[in-house]
């Protein structure tokens, strides 16, 4: 009988309750500072504030994703990463769309909220990129996660340069140009992912199909 699992007939293997519990906490985190940075973002008119409670939102779906295909086989896992990848490249191009319009139409943001805001998510995601540090290495599922928390930090830190500097000169171009740097990190991080999950899919369909051909095909007489 031609294998029904997705892995040639491996058992995928039992999800790390670690990776679990981590995951679960950076989906609350990040559900939390969504909120709190788009009424911050908003109220300050800051485009890279805005950016980056997008990006928070994204995340909690990406972690809510994530959990969902734990313990399914390596094509799920694979997919799941695939539309991550996309997910990461959508938001890309969308904040270079409101750098644009801010460039064009917004107002000088305040440098203040930016700056409490940015650092209260700065602890945040920094807290989130030490729970997964461990698992940095492993499927494009756990690696998109990974990446996620890496750019959020960056992020962070980015915004708070962008605070300075809207403080120091009186200008949006800080706000904008942080804006744009997160975008790069967002296009960057999600062409990896979506090249090792296009790599992951395609090893995986070559094994189940290795495995559902006759046993005389592969070994002819």
């Amino acid at each position: 009988m031609a294998c029904a699992c997705d892995t040639g007939c491996t058992p995928p293997p039992k999800p790390d309750s670690r990776f679990r519990k981590a995951l679960w906490v950076a989906l609350v985190l990040n559900a939390l500072m969504f909120g709190v940075e788009i009424v911050g973002g908003v109220s300050a008119d800051s485009r890279s504030l805005m950016a980056d409670a997008v990006d928070f939102l994204g995340d909690a779906a990406n972690y809510a994703l994530t959990l969902s295909v734990l313990a399914m086989g390596a094509l799920w896992k694979a997919r799941a990463a695939m539309v991550k990848g996309l997910t990461m490249g959508a938001y890309g191009i969308g904040i270079l769309g409101t750098v644009v319009y801010g460039a064009l139409h917004g107002q000088v943001p305040e440098p203040y909220t930016m700056g409490i805001i940015g650092s209260l998510a700065l602890v945040t995601n920094v807290a989130v990129a030490i729970m997964l540090y461990a698992f940095r290495e492993g499927d494009a599922n756990m690696r998109s996660v990974w990446l996620c928390s890496r750019n959020d930090a960056i992020g962070n830190i980015a915004v708070l340069f962008a605070a300075w500097g809207v403080f120091g000169t009186g200008s949006a171009w800080p706000d904008l140009l942080v804006a744009s740097i997160m975008a790069a990190l967002a296009l960057s991080a999600a062409w990896s992912v979506i090249r090792q999950a296009g790599s992951e899919m395609q090893a995986v369909q070559k094994s189940s199909l290795a495995h559902a051909l006759p046993a005389e095909s592969k070994n002819p007489q």
